[in-house]
């Protein structure tokens, strides 16, 4: 901001207080990639709201250009998203680059422009922009599946692209990508011969390519990778058809396996607590898995699987870790609490609606969004304590970003703040 020279020194110091007050309050926890810091919904923010709907405690509601259904991030006072617009035959893919405060569109930029007929085939639940954004060190990272990737600089100028990576999409793109060190890694399980890819962050260039072998009829699914430390060493996770593997980051070497039959479309994160990831096997009758990966190689599934459920286990929203609670919901709306060591059951409940987004945790709730704009906020806990139901009346898949006294929500239509 640029003070005018005629201000006196007492209005010169309210006017920095001003500003610096000003930039405090715009400042907030920073939910920088799909699920936020960690990567598995849990937030530090204060002051989130419990109860809303479409006109009560909405800072703002703006309209947002063309589709997607990529979630927000955000990182200091902006959000980062992705979108489609039409452009003839095929879309136009989109990052986009909004103010915090009050929504407004601080730049627009065409990414990529894809090539006629690569988008033909994608679900009615998915778009052409599903892929979560990425922002770390001041670069923006945006995927678009099949159709390439991209890095740019927080004033919406592309770095580099990468559309070499092919490979045959079923329902499209949906996979966002993770970080560990200098590398962007992110899934391409498409129809056939599907694998795991490594792009050098500096560059965009192809650092690693890890085929899937998998004898899983179905070869295709969505799931992001999750990176996590095991007794000192850097692995990623990540989900595909028939199992889930643990891969070394240097050269993408599967380091071992855990094998879950037929189960594909994988769609949830891994979560990673109490030394145990959870996984679920998703189409056609999942099933949720606690793994240990403390000691796992080659084929560990006979030896590493703690506990397993196949009751109400999520086919898309991703899991959430809050203390010894795990916490899921169906994509057919029923929520549990589990004891995560153990896989003991401490409430089932049916929510209501059908359910993709992935729940969130703040301040001890447990906050739940289903695809017709209905929030549930649950207090959390081993009982079932619903404290506050939320219509926005517009339909939403995407999960929420989470800031101090802000929850941010894409819909159909429109990105909302919500708080005062």
């Amino acid at each position: 901001m640029r003070l005018p020279c005629s201000l006196s020194p007492r209005r010169l110091i309210r006017a920095l207080v001003f500003v610096t007050a000003g930039s405090i309050a715009a400042a907030g926890p920073d939910w920088p990639e799909f699920r936020g810091p960690t990567g598995q919904g849990l937030a530090t923010a204060k002051d989130v709201p419990v109860q809303w709907d479409a006109t009560t405690n909405v800072r703002w509601k703006v309209p947002l250009p063309g589709e997607g259904w990529s979630s927000p991030v955000l990182v200091g006072d902006k959000l980062f998203l992705t979108t489609a617009e039409k452009a003839g035959p095929a879309p136009s893919l989109h990052a986009l680059c909004l103010a915090a405060a009050d929504g407004r569109i601080l730049w627009n930029t065409e990414v990529l422009r894809a090539e006629a007929g690569a988008t033909k085939e994608f679900h009615q639940k998915n778009s052409h922009a599903s892929p979560t954004p990425l922002v770390r060190d001041g670069v923006v990272y945006v995927h678009f599946g099949h159709m390439g990737t991209a890095a740019l600089d927080l004033n919406g100028q592309v770095l580099w692209r990468q559309t070499g990576i092919t490979y045959s999409p079923v329902h499209g793109n949906g996979a966002s990508p993770a970080l560990v060190g200098d590398l962007l890694v992110f899934s391409c399980d498409g129809k056939a011969e599907p694998f795991l890819a490594a792009l050098d962050t500096k560059t965009g260039t192809v650092r690693w390519k890890t085929p899937r072998q998998t004898t899983a009829k179905s070869k295709f699914s969505f799931a992001t990778p999750l990176v996590i430390e095991v007794d000192g060493v850097t692995q990623i996770i990540s989900p595909g058809s028939g199992f889930v593997g643990g891969y070394d980051p240097q050269d993408g070497r599967e380091l071992w396996r855990v094998r879950y039959g037929e189960g594909y479309s994988v769609i949830p994160r891994p979560v990673y607590a109490h030394g145990l990831l959870f996984v679920s096997s998703c189409f056609n009758r999942p099933v949720l898995y606690a793994i240990n990966p403390r000691g796992a190689a080659g084929d560990a599934t006979a030896d590493h699987i703690v506990w397993s459920n196949p009751k109400g286990a999520p086919n898309t929203p991703s899991t959430l870790v809050v203390g010894d609670e795990l916490y899921e919901v169906s994509d057919g709306g029923i929520a549990s609490c589990f004891d995560a060591r153990t896989g003991v059951l401490h409430w089932t409940e049916r929510l209501g609606g059908d359910f993709s987004a992935s729940p969130v945790h703040a301040e001890g709730r447990v906050y739940f969004q289903n695809e017709a704009g209905v929030g549930f906020v649950l207090k959390a806990g081993k009982t079932y304590e619903l404290l506050a139901t939320n219509d926005l009346g517009e339909r939403t898949l995407a999960s929420p970003a989470v800031t101090d006294g802000a929850l941010f929500l894409r819909a159909k239509g429109h990105l909302w703040r919500i708080g005062k």
